[in-house]
């Protein structure tokens, strides 16, 4: 294997310091890409879907546990996938080990849950084998083919209005290997980090950067997260990045 050259500490950091700019260009045209996705037109989702949970058969609307936002990934986990029933695919399995604690999401009015064709005995089986804890949910219809999922996984976003619920972006193939943390998360959504630094529609929900952060067991979970998040005063801290 040829290696890159070894040089001395000063030409190191002038070489990490070029590739930094880079980077800091990298995360501003992902900021810049967030923000196109919060302009995304919604899409209205007529159809009823039902589900199968723990506590028997909910509909979409259900899964947002009252919450403003909803993200569904679609994780393989049938008969016909390798490794039943001891194991869903390899590559959502991947996915969620990859998944953060879901209590900061909460704390943005964002539900994270999984799908699959598996009975929910088979899904309790492998979340406990596994260590996970998500909610996942058994799709019972039409779910996974009516949003690009059937073939291969993905993950949707929705937010809703009241009862009203709305697909607003949609994320598959390399795409989900950058999902995971919360912030991943929430810039595929709708109403994004609802920080003030971010570029969103005038009136969207925003708060200051680091003022809601909070240890994942000191979130005051008790009652659904609020239609949207109170204003508050500006933050003094400059924009994350």
């Amino acid at each position: 294997m040829k290696t890159p050259p070894v040089v001395s500490p000063q030409e190191w950091e002038a070489a990490r310091r070029r590739l930094l700019g880079e980077e800091k260009e990298l995360t501003r045209a992902r900021d810049a890409l967030a923000a196109k996705r919060r302009r995304m037109p919604w899409l209205a989702v007529e159809k009823e879907y039902a589900f199968e949970g723990p506590e028997g058969r909910v509909s979409l609307l259900d899964l947002f546990q009252g919450r403003r936002q909803l993200i569904v990934y679609r994780a393989f986990f049938e008969p016909v996938v390798y490794g039943w029933p001891d194991h869903a695919c390899r590559g959502c399995s991947m996915v969620a080990d990859h998944v953060g604690h879901l209590a900061h999401l909460n704390a943005r009015g964002t539900t994270l849950v999984f799908a699959s064709r598996a009975p929910q005995p088979e899904i309790e089986q492998v979340k406990a084998r596994m260590g996970w804890t998500m909610p996942w949910y058994t799709i019972t219809d039409d779910f996974d083919a009516d949003f690009g999922v059937d073939e291969w996984h993905g993950t949707n976003a929705f937010i809703r209005d009241g009862d009203r619920v709305f697909r607003t972006y949609f994320i598959n193939a390399r795409g989900d290997e950058a999902l995971g943390s919360t912030w991943s998360y929430l810039d595929m959504t709708a109403l994004g980090r609802q920080e003030e630094w971010e570029d969103s529609p005038k009136d969207y929900p925003q708060t200051p950067p680091y003022a809601w952060w909070n240890w994942h067991d000191a979130y005051d979970d008790a009652e659904p997260a609020p239609e949207w998040v109170a204003q508050t005063r500006r933050g003094t801290r400059a924009q994350p990045g």
